[in-house]
């Protein structure tokens, strides 16, 4: 489990294997075997030397996310442990799907997801984009709109977006198990 809220912003420096420098993500304890969200995509670390951290990556991992199949600056979060602070809200780095970025006015940030997952998403709810934890303050059809402050914007990828980019969505983990205690998932 994850919290949303990225500790570095890390390098992807190779695509095959997947090879990641971590940028300043404290290493401290991080073994092999352990799991770290990856623009918003739980990995586990299969070898480590020095900064630098590699993961396996499957191809339907790779089809259904985006972001990871070429070099370029990637959020990262290591994974909770119990007792830590939980400053977002709960993510499992499953990526639910891939939306859009649709427009950027100042820190008004909008984005199209897929319509499977639109019903997830909620006014004043959490989601997940590559990985940072984000409210969501207004939503229309498959749009919804999230206010940035400038230090996420800072210390995450999010701030490098334009319209058309390509994100990882995860709708809130609540509202999926509500849905499937309904009975309509």
């Amino acid at each position: 489990m994850f919290t949303g809220i990225v500790q570095a912003v890390g390098r992807i420096v190779s695509t095959k294997p997947l090879v990641i420098d971590a940028g300043k993500l404290p290493l401290a304890g991080v073994r092999i075997g352990d799991s770290i969200c990856v623009q918003g995509c739980c990995l586990t670390v299969t070898n480590r030397a020095g900064r630098r951290l590699w993961f396996d990556v499957s191809p339907e991992t790779l089809r259904v996310t985006a972001g990871l199949a070429r070099p370029g600056a990637v959020n990262l979060e290591k994974s909770l442990a119990l007792g830590d602070r939980l400053g977002g809200h709960l993510v499992t780095g499953h990526v639910d799907g891939v939306g859009a970025c649709a427009s950027v006015k100042g820190g008004v940030y909008a984005f199209h997801a897929p319509a499977a997952l639109s019903r997830y998403v909620a006014r004043k709810g959490s989601v997940t984009v590559d990985g940072v934890s984000l409210t969501v303050n207004a939503v229309r059809g498959r749009r919804f709109e999230v206010n940035l402050i400038p230090h996420t914007l800072a210390v995450t990828t999010l701030g490098r977006l334009a319209a058309g980019a390509r994100v990882n969505l995860e709708v809130d983990l609540l509202a999926r198990y509500v849905e499937r205690l309904r009975g309509r998932g």
